[in-house]
């Protein structure tokens, strides 16, 4: 498991690599809930750019950071996601609950 985040004017960007399966996702949930406690932004984006393959774990790690920013009154975006994710995400309906976007605005 690796990522990166940063913090700019109240919006935290999270970005994920590799595969996100039960091996990682506990790790991931974590950590992303110490960023999103650690900052509480307005805003949170998940930048799925460097993901490779997400399973329903993955749609744990996206669920779990909603109701994070939910609690806190924010925002979750998603972008970045290629084919096989999206697939799972709309699999899921994820892509009704949270916004994804094409690339980090």
């Amino acid at each position: 498991m690796r990522f990166t985040s940063f913090l700019e004017n109240g919006k935290l960007t999270v970005a994920l690599t590799g595969e996100i399966d039960h091996h990682c996702a506990k790790n991931y949930i974590q950590a992303i809930t110490g960023k999103i406690e650690a900052y509480t932004p307005d805003i949170c984006v998940l930048d799925f750019q460097d993901v490779t393959f997400v399973d329903s774990s993955g749609i744990a790690v996206v669920i779990n950071a909603l109701r994070n920013m939910t609690q806190i009154e924010g925002k979750l975006i998603l972008t970045g996601i290629c084919a096989q994710p999206m697939r799972v995400f709309r699999a899921s309906g994820i892509d009704k609950i949270v916004e994804i976007k094409e690339a980090v605005s």
